[in-house]
Protein backbone atom coordinates (compact mmCIF):
# COMPACT_ATOMS: atom_id res chain seq x y z
CA UNK A 1 0.00 0.00 0.00
CA UNK A 2 1.51 3.06 -1.03
CA UNK A 3 0.47 6.34 1.58
CA UNK A 4 -2.69 7.89 0.74
CA UNK A 5 -2.57 11.59 0.79
CA UNK A 6 -6.13 13.41 1.32
CA UNK A 7 -6.92 17.15 0.64
CA UNK A 8 -4.28 17.63 -1.73
CA UNK A 9 -3.32 21.31 -2.19
CA UNK A 10 -0.49 23.98 -3.46
CA UNK A 11 0.80 26.24 -0.90
CA UNK A 12 0.65 28.82 -3.55
CA UNK A 13 -3.28 29.04 -3.13
CA UNK A 14 -3.14 29.90 0.78
CA UNK A 15 0.00 31.77 1.17
CA UNK A 16 0.09 34.15 -1.66
CA UNK A 17 2.00 36.82 -1.33
CA UNK A 18 4.99 34.51 -0.13
CA UNK A 19 5.42 32.81 -3.55
CA UNK A 20 5.52 29.44 -2.46
CA UNK A 21 5.04 26.41 -4.51
CA UNK A 22 4.82 23.29 -2.73
CA UNK A 23 2.44 19.90 -3.18
CA UNK A 24 0.78 19.49 0.23
CA UNK A 25 -2.10 17.67 1.37
CA UNK A 26 -4.54 17.84 5.12
CA UNK A 27 -3.64 14.33 5.51
CA UNK A 28 -1.65 11.26 5.06
CA UNK A 29 -2.52 7.96 5.76
CA UNK A 30 0.69 5.70 6.08
CA UNK A 31 1.13 2.56 4.68
CA UNK A 32 0.64 -0.10 6.11
CA UNK A 33 -2.29 2.49 7.00
CA UNK A 34 -2.36 2.66 10.94
CA UNK A 35 -0.48 5.70 11.03
CA UNK A 36 -2.22 9.19 10.33
CA UNK A 37 -0.60 12.59 10.41
CA UNK A 38 -2.37 15.84 9.90
CA UNK A 39 -1.51 19.19 8.53
CA UNK A 40 -0.80 21.70 11.44
CA UNK A 41 -4.55 22.93 12.16
CA UNK A 42 -5.09 26.37 12.32
CA UNK A 43 -7.73 28.74 11.62
CA UNK A 44 -7.77 28.00 8.15
CA UNK A 45 -11.48 26.19 7.65
CA UNK A 46 -11.49 23.18 4.88
CA UNK A 47 -11.48 25.52 1.91
CA UNK A 48 -8.18 27.74 2.92
CA UNK A 49 -10.23 30.42 4.41
CA UNK A 50 -9.34 31.65 7.64
CA UNK A 51 -11.58 31.91 10.55
CA UNK A 52 -11.50 33.62 13.58
CA UNK A 53 -8.65 36.45 12.73
CA UNK A 54 -7.60 38.30 16.39
CA UNK A 55 -9.55 35.49 18.55
CA UNK A 56 -7.10 32.50 19.33
CA UNK A 57 -10.13 30.25 20.93
CA UNK A 58 -12.24 31.09 17.50
CA UNK A 59 -8.87 29.63 15.45
CA UNK A 60 -8.51 26.74 17.93
CA UNK A 61 -12.56 25.39 17.60
CA UNK A 62 -11.74 25.82 13.95
CA UNK A 63 -8.84 23.59 13.75
CA UNK A 64 -10.79 20.80 16.06
CA UNK A 65 -13.38 20.83 13.93
CA UNK A 66 -11.45 20.14 11.05
CA UNK A 67 -9.71 17.72 13.09
CA UNK A 68 -13.40 15.93 13.50
CA UNK A 69 -13.89 16.10 9.45
CA UNK A 70 -9.95 15.06 8.75
CA UNK A 71 -10.09 11.98 10.83
CA UNK A 72 -13.05 10.59 9.64
CA UNK A 73 -11.85 11.44 6.09
CA UNK A 74 -8.96 8.73 7.49
CA UNK A 75 -10.94 6.24 8.72
CA UNK A 76 -10.30 7.41 12.35
CA UNK A 77 -11.78 8.14 15.83
CA UNK A 78 -10.44 10.67 18.06
CA UNK A 79 -9.50 7.73 20.61
CA UNK A 80 -7.22 6.99 17.78
CA UNK A 81 -5.23 10.49 18.32
CA UNK A 82 -2.12 9.51 20.42
CA UNK A 83 -0.16 12.88 20.20
CA UNK A 84 -0.68 16.99 19.60
CA UNK A 85 1.90 19.51 19.73
CA UNK A 86 0.31 22.99 20.25
CA UNK A 87 2.06 25.95 19.31
CA UNK A 88 0.89 29.64 20.18
CA UNK A 89 2.03 32.88 19.71
CA UNK A 90 1.42 34.57 23.60
CA UNK A 91 1.49 32.60 27.12
CA UNK A 92 -1.86 34.04 27.83
CA UNK A 93 -3.43 32.44 24.99
CA UNK A 94 -3.01 29.38 26.92
CA UNK A 95 -6.30 29.83 29.19
CA UNK A 96 -7.86 30.54 25.70
CA UNK A 97 -6.76 27.70 23.51
CA UNK A 98 -6.47 24.85 25.97
CA UNK A 99 -10.09 24.68 26.79
CA UNK A 100 -11.31 24.27 23.63
CA UNK A 101 -9.04 21.41 22.51
CA UNK A 102 -9.50 20.00 25.85
CA UNK A 103 -13.63 20.09 25.43
CA UNK A 104 -12.86 18.16 22.26
CA UNK A 105 -10.85 15.91 23.37
CA UNK A 106 -12.33 14.83 26.53
CA UNK A 107 -11.81 11.29 27.78
CA UNK A 108 -9.17 10.55 24.70
CA UNK A 109 -5.77 11.37 26.66
CA UNK A 110 -3.15 12.02 24.34
CA UNK A 111 0.32 13.02 24.94
CA UNK A 112 0.38 16.90 24.25
CA UNK A 113 3.08 19.57 24.42
CA UNK A 114 2.91 23.15 23.80
CA UNK A 115 5.07 25.52 22.78
CA UNK A 116 5.26 29.25 22.99
CA UNK A 117 6.90 30.49 19.57
CA UNK A 118 7.90 34.12 17.85
CA UNK A 119 5.72 33.01 14.83
CA UNK A 120 3.39 31.37 12.36
CA UNK A 121 2.92 30.98 8.66
CA UNK A 122 1.05 34.59 8.61
CA UNK A 123 0.50 37.05 10.85
CA UNK A 124 -3.29 36.03 11.78
CA UNK A 125 -2.34 33.25 12.73
CA UNK A 126 -2.51 32.62 16.34
CA UNK A 127 -2.17 28.86 17.30
CA UNK A 128 -1.41 25.96 15.13
CA UNK A 129 -2.03 22.11 16.17
CA UNK A 130 0.18 19.15 14.98
CA UNK A 131 -1.79 16.14 15.49
CA UNK A 132 -0.79 12.43 15.01
CA UNK A 133 -2.82 9.40 15.31
CA UNK A 134 -2.28 5.63 14.94
CA UNK A 135 -5.26 3.16 14.36
CA UNK A 136 -5.59 0.03 15.85
CA UNK A 137 -4.94 -3.26 14.02
CA UNK A 138 -8.64 -4.15 14.92
CA UNK A 139 -10.33 -0.82 14.78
Amino acid sequence: MVHVRLRKFNTRDVYGPQALDNDVCWVVKAAPGRHVYFRGLTGFDLNSKMQGIGDPAAQTEQAMQNLHVLLADAGARLEHICQLHIYILDRAHRSLIYPVIGRHLKGVHPVMTGLIIAGLALPEMLVEIDVTAVIPEQA
